[in-house]
Protein backbone atom coordinates (compact mmCIF):
# COMPACT_ATOMS: atom_id res chain seq x y z
CA UNK A 1 0.00 0.00 0.00
CA UNK A 2 1.39 3.29 -0.95
CA UNK A 3 2.14 6.07 1.73
CA UNK A 4 -0.26 8.59 2.22
CA UNK A 5 -2.07 10.73 4.55
CA UNK A 6 -5.05 10.49 6.83
CA UNK A 7 -6.95 13.70 8.45
CA UNK A 8 -8.70 12.91 11.95
CA UNK A 9 -11.56 15.61 12.26
CA UNK A 10 -11.77 15.67 16.47
CA UNK A 11 -14.02 17.30 19.00
CA UNK A 12 -11.29 18.95 21.20
CA UNK A 13 -12.21 18.25 24.44
CA UNK A 14 -9.68 15.89 26.28
CA UNK A 15 -11.77 12.49 26.09
CA UNK A 16 -12.13 13.36 21.89
CA UNK A 17 -8.74 13.66 22.08
CA UNK A 18 -7.88 10.45 23.35
CA UNK A 19 -10.35 8.76 21.37
CA UNK A 20 -8.84 10.34 18.47
CA UNK A 21 -4.94 9.38 19.46
CA UNK A 22 -6.02 5.85 19.72
CA UNK A 23 -7.51 5.27 16.76
CA UNK A 24 -4.19 7.42 15.01
CA UNK A 25 -2.09 4.82 16.84
CA UNK A 26 -4.06 1.72 15.88
CA UNK A 27 -3.81 2.87 12.11
CA UNK A 28 -0.22 3.82 12.60
CA UNK A 29 0.52 0.46 13.70
CA UNK A 30 -1.67 -1.48 11.22
CA UNK A 31 0.08 0.64 7.91
CA UNK A 32 3.68 1.42 8.83
CA UNK A 33 4.78 4.77 6.92
CA UNK A 34 1.45 6.24 7.03
CA UNK A 35 1.13 9.66 8.40
CA UNK A 36 -1.79 10.33 10.23
CA UNK A 37 -2.59 13.76 11.78
CA UNK A 38 -5.48 14.90 13.95
CA UNK A 39 -7.72 18.11 12.91
CA UNK A 40 -9.37 19.57 15.96
CA UNK A 41 -12.68 21.34 15.32
CA UNK A 42 -14.85 23.28 17.90
CA UNK A 43 -18.67 22.20 17.99
CA UNK A 44 -21.91 24.21 18.63
CA UNK A 45 -22.35 20.96 21.47
CA UNK A 46 -18.99 21.94 23.05
CA UNK A 47 -19.20 25.65 22.92
CA UNK A 48 -22.72 25.84 24.30
CA UNK A 49 -22.87 24.36 28.46
CA UNK A 50 -25.49 26.51 30.18
CA UNK A 51 -28.22 24.39 28.28
CA UNK A 52 -29.07 21.02 28.54
CA UNK A 53 -28.45 19.14 25.30
CA UNK A 54 -32.06 18.02 24.47
CA UNK A 55 -32.19 21.93 23.98
CA UNK A 56 -29.92 22.64 21.91
CA UNK A 57 -30.58 19.86 19.49
CA UNK A 58 -28.82 16.86 21.13
CA UNK A 59 -25.83 15.03 20.52
CA UNK A 60 -25.82 15.23 16.91
CA UNK A 61 -24.14 18.96 17.44
CA UNK A 62 -21.23 17.07 18.25
CA UNK A 63 -21.13 15.57 14.66
CA UNK A 64 -22.17 18.32 12.47
CA UNK A 65 -18.97 20.44 12.83
CA UNK A 66 -16.88 16.87 12.26
CA UNK A 67 -18.94 16.07 9.33
CA UNK A 68 -18.60 19.63 7.52
CA UNK A 69 -14.93 19.30 8.14
CA UNK A 70 -15.02 16.02 6.21
CA UNK A 71 -17.25 17.20 3.26
CA UNK A 72 -15.39 20.31 2.81
CA UNK A 73 -11.94 18.12 2.10
CA UNK A 74 -10.02 19.22 5.02
CA UNK A 75 -10.55 15.55 6.77
CA UNK A 76 -11.10 11.88 5.77
CA UNK A 77 -12.69 10.54 8.89
CA UNK A 78 -14.16 11.36 12.32
CA UNK A 79 -13.90 9.50 15.51
CA UNK A 80 -17.32 8.90 17.32
CA UNK A 81 -18.72 7.78 21.06
CA UNK A 82 -21.58 5.67 19.16
CA UNK A 83 -23.63 6.47 22.18
CA UNK A 84 -23.58 10.45 20.30
CA UNK A 85 -23.97 9.15 16.65
CA UNK A 86 -27.69 9.12 15.58
CA UNK A 87 -29.90 6.57 14.32
CA UNK A 88 -29.38 8.29 10.75
CA UNK A 89 -26.25 9.40 9.48
CA UNK A 90 -26.81 12.56 6.81
CA UNK A 91 -26.72 11.54 2.86
CA UNK A 92 -22.97 10.96 1.75
CA UNK A 93 -21.73 9.80 5.49
CA UNK A 94 -21.09 6.12 6.40
CA UNK A 95 -19.77 4.45 9.53
CA UNK A 96 -17.70 1.17 8.05
CA UNK A 97 -15.76 0.28 11.35
CA UNK A 98 -17.19 0.11 14.99
CA UNK A 99 -14.14 -1.15 17.64
CA UNK A 100 -14.07 -3.22 19.90
CA UNK A 101 -15.61 -1.96 23.24
CA UNK A 102 -14.95 -0.38 26.56
CA UNK A 103 -17.31 -1.37 29.36
CA UNK A 104 -21.06 0.06 28.42
CA UNK A 105 -22.31 0.91 31.88
CA UNK A 106 -23.21 4.16 33.07
CA UNK A 107 -20.62 4.85 36.57
CA UNK A 108 -21.80 6.08 40.29
CA UNK A 109 -19.49 8.53 40.81
CA UNK A 110 -19.85 10.14 44.31
CA UNK A 111 -17.25 11.80 47.47
CA UNK A 112 -19.85 10.25 49.95
CA UNK A 113 -22.06 7.85 49.10
CA UNK A 114 -21.72 4.39 47.36
CA UNK A 115 -24.79 3.83 44.94
CA UNK A 116 -27.56 5.16 44.02
CA UNK A 117 -29.87 2.95 46.26
CA UNK A 118 -27.20 4.93 49.27
CA UNK A 119 -28.42 8.20 48.32
CA UNK A 120 -30.51 10.25 50.89
CA UNK A 121 -34.30 11.52 49.97
CA UNK A 122 -33.70 14.43 48.06
CA UNK A 123 -30.44 14.07 46.90
CA UNK A 124 -28.79 16.28 44.58
CA UNK A 125 -27.59 13.89 41.23
CA UNK A 126 -26.14 15.63 38.23
CA UNK A 127 -26.47 14.03 34.42
CA UNK A 128 -26.86 15.48 31.01
CA UNK A 129 -28.98 12.48 29.81
CA UNK A 130 -32.34 12.18 29.85
CA UNK A 131 -32.21 8.56 29.51
CA UNK A 132 -30.47 8.30 32.45
CA UNK A 133 -32.62 10.75 34.27
CA UNK A 134 -35.87 8.66 33.19
CA UNK A 135 -34.94 5.59 34.52
CA UNK A 136 -33.21 6.39 37.57
CA UNK A 137 -36.15 8.76 39.00
CA UNK A 138 -38.36 5.75 37.86
CA UNK A 139 -35.89 3.97 40.26
CA UNK A 140 -35.15 7.01 42.99
CA UNK A 141 -38.71 9.59 42.57
CA UNK A 142 -37.63 11.39 45.96
CA UNK A 143 -34.01 12.07 44.22
CA UNK A 144 -33.71 15.97 42.75
CA UNK A 145 -31.59 15.15 39.31
CA UNK A 146 -30.00 17.88 37.74
CA UNK A 147 -29.01 19.12 34.60
CA UNK A 148 -24.93 18.89 34.57
CA UNK A 149 -23.22 19.80 31.20
CA UNK A 150 -19.67 20.37 30.26
CA UNK A 151 -16.18 17.81 29.86
CA UNK A 152 -15.61 14.94 32.15
CA UNK A 153 -13.02 17.12 34.28
CA UNK A 154 -15.97 20.19 34.45
CA UNK A 155 -18.73 17.37 35.71
CA UNK A 156 -16.13 16.22 38.19
CA UNK A 157 -14.97 19.69 39.79
CA UNK A 158 -18.76 20.62 40.14
CA UNK A 159 -19.43 17.46 42.19
CA UNK A 160 -16.16 17.87 44.31
CA UNK A 161 -17.33 21.56 44.41
CA UNK A 162 -20.89 20.56 46.54
CA UNK A 163 -22.74 21.36 43.43
CA UNK A 164 -24.06 17.47 43.88
CA UNK A 165 -24.54 14.71 45.79
CA UNK A 166 -23.43 12.48 43.04
CA UNK A 167 -23.25 12.51 39.44
CA UNK A 168 -23.36 10.02 36.30
CA UNK A 169 -20.94 9.61 33.70
CA UNK A 170 -20.04 6.73 31.65
CA UNK A 171 -17.42 4.00 32.69
CA UNK A 172 -15.57 4.08 29.38
CA UNK A 173 -14.88 7.39 29.26
CA UNK A 174 -13.65 7.71 33.25
CA UNK A 175 -11.65 4.89 32.12
CA UNK A 176 -10.11 6.08 29.46
CA UNK A 177 -8.73 9.34 31.16
CA UNK A 178 -7.51 7.65 33.84
CA UNK A 179 -10.01 8.46 36.09
CA UNK A 180 -11.42 5.00 36.75
CA UNK A 181 -10.44 5.36 40.88
CA UNK A 182 -13.52 8.06 40.45
CA UNK A 183 -16.01 5.39 39.51
CA UNK A 184 -17.70 4.44 42.81
CA UNK A 185 -19.66 1.79 41.54
CA UNK A 186 -20.89 0.29 37.84
CA UNK A 187 -24.94 0.78 37.38
CA UNK A 188 -25.86 -2.24 36.23
CA UNK A 189 -28.09 -2.49 33.68
CA UNK A 190 -31.37 -3.69 35.92
CA UNK A 191 -31.24 -0.03 37.00
CA UNK A 192 -30.29 1.99 34.36
CA UNK A 193 -29.58 0.55 30.89
CA UNK A 194 -26.92 1.52 28.96
CA UNK A 195 -27.27 4.26 26.55
CA UNK A 196 -27.17 3.03 22.58
CA UNK A 197 -23.71 1.85 21.56
CA UNK A 198 -21.76 3.40 24.92
CA UNK A 199 -18.26 2.37 25.71
CA UNK A 200 -17.80 1.81 21.40
CA UNK A 201 -16.22 3.98 19.31
CA UNK A 202 -17.27 4.15 15.48
CA UNK A 203 -15.09 6.07 12.41
CA UNK A 204 -17.23 7.62 10.10
CA UNK A 205 -15.99 8.64 6.49
CA UNK A 206 -17.61 9.74 3.20
CA UNK A 207 -19.45 7.01 1.50
CA UNK A 208 -17.63 7.47 -1.00
CA UNK A 209 -13.78 7.39 -0.01
CA UNK A 210 -12.97 3.76 -0.79
CA UNK A 211 -9.08 4.40 -0.20
CA UNK A 212 -9.94 5.45 3.83
CA UNK A 213 -12.49 2.46 4.41
CA UNK A 214 -9.87 0.17 2.51
CA UNK A 215 -6.80 1.70 5.56
CA UNK A 216 -9.62 1.79 8.31
CA UNK A 217 -11.19 -1.53 7.90
CA UNK A 218 -9.09 -4.08 10.33
CA UNK A 219 -10.04 -1.96 13.21
CA UNK A 220 -13.69 -3.35 13.01
CA UNK A 221 -14.62 -4.97 15.11
CA UNK A 222 -17.65 -7.80 14.10
CA UNK A 223 -19.13 -8.86 16.78
CA UNK A 224 -19.07 -5.24 18.40
CA UNK A 225 -20.89 -3.70 15.13
CA UNK A 226 -23.56 -6.37 15.25
CA UNK A 227 -24.07 -5.74 18.72
CA UNK A 228 -24.48 -1.78 17.98
CA UNK A 229 -26.31 -2.32 14.76
CA UNK A 230 -29.25 -4.06 16.74
CA UNK A 231 -29.20 -1.28 19.43
CA UNK A 232 -29.26 1.75 16.94
CA UNK A 233 -32.23 -0.29 14.82
CA UNK A 234 -33.77 0.09 18.07
CA UNK A 235 -33.16 3.67 17.72
CA UNK A 236 -34.07 4.38 14.15
CA UNK A 237 -37.62 2.64 14.56
CA UNK A 238 -38.24 4.90 17.38
CA UNK A 239 -37.03 7.97 15.19
CA UNK A 240 -35.02 8.72 17.97
CA UNK A 241 -31.89 11.20 18.30
CA UNK A 242 -29.05 10.55 21.36
CA UNK A 243 -30.88 13.52 23.38
CA UNK A 244 -34.13 11.14 23.71
CA UNK A 245 -34.93 9.18 27.09
CA UNK A 246 -34.24 5.73 24.63
CA UNK A 247 -32.00 3.01 25.95
CA UNK A 248 -30.71 -0.38 24.37
CA UNK A 249 -28.20 -2.71 25.43
CA UNK A 250 -27.39 -6.09 23.23
CA UNK A 251 -25.27 -8.35 24.61
CA UNK A 252 -23.60 -11.08 22.61
CA UNK A 253 -24.54 -14.78 24.49
CA UNK A 254 -23.21 -18.14 23.90
CA UNK A 255 -22.99 -19.45 20.59
CA UNK A 256 -24.59 -17.10 18.12
CA UNK A 257 -27.45 -15.78 20.57
CA UNK A 258 -28.16 -11.90 21.08
CA UNK A 259 -30.02 -10.60 23.83
CA UNK A 260 -31.70 -7.03 23.19
CA UNK A 261 -32.96 -4.86 26.26
CA UNK A 262 -34.91 -1.70 25.59
CA UNK A 263 -36.75 1.07 27.48
CA UNK A 264 -38.32 4.25 26.50
CA UNK A 265 -38.99 6.68 29.77
CA UNK A 266 -40.56 10.21 30.75
CA UNK A 267 -37.88 12.57 31.73
CA UNK A 268 -39.82 13.13 35.20
CA UNK A 269 -39.50 9.44 35.88
CA UNK A 270 -43.42 8.92 35.54
CA UNK A 271 -43.32 6.29 33.14
CA UNK A 272 -41.39 3.68 31.68
CA UNK A 273 -41.84 1.14 29.01
CA UNK A 274 -38.99 -1.87 28.72
CA UNK A 275 -39.35 -5.07 27.09
CA UNK A 276 -36.36 -7.54 25.74
CA UNK A 277 -35.63 -10.30 23.09
CA UNK A 278 -33.30 -12.99 22.54
CA UNK A 279 -32.95 -14.53 19.21
CA UNK A 280 -30.16 -15.42 16.56
CA UNK A 281 -27.07 -12.30 16.43
CA UNK A 282 -27.37 -12.20 12.75
CA UNK A 283 -31.02 -10.97 13.48
CA UNK A 284 -30.07 -7.96 15.48
CA UNK A 285 -31.43 -5.55 13.26
CA UNK A 286 -34.93 -7.39 12.70
CA UNK A 287 -34.80 -8.31 16.24
CA UNK A 288 -34.20 -4.18 17.41
CA UNK A 289 -36.82 -3.15 15.01
CA UNK A 290 -39.18 -5.95 16.47
CA UNK A 291 -38.44 -4.48 19.83
CA UNK A 292 -39.40 -1.22 19.06
CA UNK A 293 -42.63 -1.88 17.77
CA UNK A 294 -43.45 -3.79 21.04
CA UNK A 295 -42.64 -0.42 23.05
CA UNK A 296 -44.29 1.75 20.93
CA UNK A 297 -47.86 -0.71 21.29
CA UNK A 298 -47.18 -0.65 24.98
CA UNK A 299 -47.01 3.19 25.58
CA UNK A 300 -43.47 4.35 24.52
CA UNK A 301 -45.29 6.35 21.24
CA UNK A 302 -47.31 8.44 23.80
CA UNK A 303 -44.20 9.27 26.18
CA UNK A 304 -42.16 9.85 22.87
CA UNK A 305 -45.07 12.34 21.85
CA UNK A 306 -45.08 14.29 25.03
CA UNK A 307 -41.88 15.52 24.60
Amino acid sequence: MSVRRLRIATRGSELALWQARYVQARLQALHPGLEVSLLPVSTKGDRITDRPLAAIGGKGLFLKELEAAMQRGEAELAVHSMKDVPAELPDGMSLPAVLAPASPYDAFVSNRWDSVDDLPKGARLGTSSLRRAAQLKHLRPDLSVLSLRGNVGTRLGKLDAGDYDAIVLACAGLERLGLADRIRREIPAEQCLPAIGQGVLGIEILSDDHATASLIAALDDPATHRRVAAERAVNARLAGSCHLPIAAFAELEDGDGLRLRACVGAPDGSRLVADEMRGPAAEGERMGIELAERLLAAGADRILAAL
